[in-house]
């Protein structure tokens, strides 16, 4: 028997509503750089950047922890995972290895995260893994390449490498942590909560790791050069707290939710594109023709990746999540 009209259209809206979200969060996290980068040509160093976005996402979401203050006494790993590798981890890694390797070879391994993440999945989870969502990862991938513009300064530094594959571990953490509960219905930790405890966790973390005591904090109270023009310091760390942190982590969160770790993975290599495109209209960093085809590539990858239809027989495939699951098994049982 087919599945009801009603029960599919409110799935397909889910997986809508959760593409959108997957979005938000990525063109959140793609504006980081445009507005970080002219604190960092004013003075701060890049961990006190990074102090300071996540310190100060922190305080904004202290009253959801408040309110959630029950919450590290049931899911107290997951918190603490949370902080550590979606918050601190990927943070940290990231900009010590672009302290040794190029920025794009750092970006590109970080983006391998979804590739990792298809890995956790089918060996870990032993969940099969559907050819199409395979396949948005291998173009996400190959595309991102192109964005990034690896071969323009490939460096072996093998501690570099490390610490941007670092990075990429600590991201599949992101995804696969957001995931939890998602299935658990009533029992589900508050997304909102874990995001609030998980920064306030990096924020403590980072600060043993960024000291912010020695940062220069006389930058702050002048301004910085956006492409030429005079911007308040103070301004561009208010896009960074509130939209490149708060509204990108509540966003990228509730979108793994309603899709699948591995599907919102691909869908975030997206960022990589966003702050390529935002540097160029924001910074004038002019993008080449092969990094406008590696653009579309990756949209490419993300859209095969989102709109993979489940592997036949499979109860649980590598393209659905939460709602998708239930409403796979349905159509199954029928």
């Amino acid at each position: 028997m087919p599945v009801h009209t009603s029960d599919s259209s409110q799935g397909s809206r889910g997986k809508g509503v959760g593409l959108g979200l997957a979005l938000a969060s990525a063109l959140a996290f793609g504006g980081s750089g445009v507005a970080a980068k002219p604190l960092i040509e004013a003075g701060l160093d890049p961990l006190h950047v990074v102090w300071l976005r996540v310190a100060g996402a922190a305080l904004v979401m202290l009253p959801l922890a408040v309110r959630h203050r029950a919450l590290p006494r049931r899911r107290p790993a997951l918190l603490a995972g949370f902080g550590l590798l979606a918050v601190a981890g990927v943070q940290a890694c990231y900009f010590a290895a672009l302290s040794r390797i190029p920025v794009g070879v750092a970006l590109l391994v970080e983006y391998l995260a979804p590739a990792l993440v298809l890995g956790w999945v089918r060996f870990v989870q032993r969940r099969p893994v559907t050819r199409a969502a395979a396949l948005g990862v291998v173009l996400a991938a190959g595309g991102l390449a192109c964005v990034v513009e690896v071969w323009s300064g490939l460096s072996f530094d093998a501690l570099g490498l490390l610490l941007a594959l670092g990075a990429a571990c600590c991201q599949v953490g992101y995804f696969v942590l957001a995931d939890q509960g998602s299935d658990a219905g009533d029992e589900a930790p508050d997304p909102l909560g874990v995001i609030a405890y998980g920064l306030l966790v990096g924020a403590l973390v980072l600060t043993v790791v960024a000291r912010p005591w020695s940062m220069r904090w006389s930058v702050l109270t002048g301004s910085a050069h956006l492409n030429g023009t005079a911007v308040p310091a103070l301004a561009l760390l208010g896009w960074i707290v509130l939209v490149a942190t708060v509204v990108a982590y509540v966003t990228g969160v509730l979108s793994v939710r309603r899709l699948s770790p591995q599907v919102a993975g691909v869908v975030a290599c997206l960022e990589a594109v966003i702050a390529t495109v935002l540097a160029w209209v924001l910074l004038g960093e002019h993008l080449s023709a092969p990094q406008v085809a590696g653009g579309a590539v990756v949209l490419a990858g993300a859209f095969i990746a989102q709109s993979s239809a489940p592997a036949r027989g499979s109860a649980e495939p590598v393209a659905a999540g939460g709602a998708e699951r239930e409403l796979s098994a349905r159509g199954t049982a029928a």
